[in-house]
């Protein structure tokens, strides 16, 4: 059972885990989608250890393409997770550089392109929290408010 209102942990400024059975639930907020994105990212990595501590060393583009906000926020996730898994870099600084919203016939493509600052994964210099798996869909949810974006979404831990 999910309730939104019971924080669980907070990397002030950056997210909200909040209660959830079994994996980690997160809140993002954002003064702008690319702000939201930015933040969803680190959420992600801070999950796993404590961001604050990991040098910009190695700078990864990221480029991915969805067919609405939700699918381009998982896409987005999933191509950090993988930064992770196939290079075991952990990234405490991202930057998103641009939002494209472009027609592709009847259909709306959004493509996200960012840059990831990471440093390679050390047990001994960070700290091991959990592992996420992937992103899931489960809970996902953007919104905007008058003064700000929301993301809420799922890690599978």
């Amino acid at each position: 059972m999910v309730n939104e209102e019971k924080v669980i942990y907070s990397l002030p400024g950056v997210y909200e885990s909040l209660e959830h059975t079994g994996d980690v639930y997160i809140r993002v907020r954002g003064r702008s989608l690319l702000d939201l994105f930015e933040k969803s990212g680190l959420a992600l990595f801070d999950t796993m250890t404590d961001i604050r501590k990991i040098e910009s060393k190695i700078e990864k583009e990221v480029v991915v393409e969805g067919f609405d906000l939700d699918n381009l926020l998982y896409k987005w996730l999933e191509a950090l997770l993988v930064i992770y898994y196939s290079e075991n870099l952990m990234c405490g600084s991202i930057v998103v550089d641009e939002l494209v919203i472009k027609r592709v016939g009847e259909e709306l493509s959004y493509v996200l392109k960012g840059r990831a600052c990471c440093e390679e994964f050390n047990p001994e210099k960070h700290e091991a929290r959990v592992e996420v798996k992937s992103p899931t869909y489960s809970l996902m949810k953007i919104l905007k408010t008058t003064d700000e974006w929301i993301a809420y979404f799922v890690l599978d831990i």
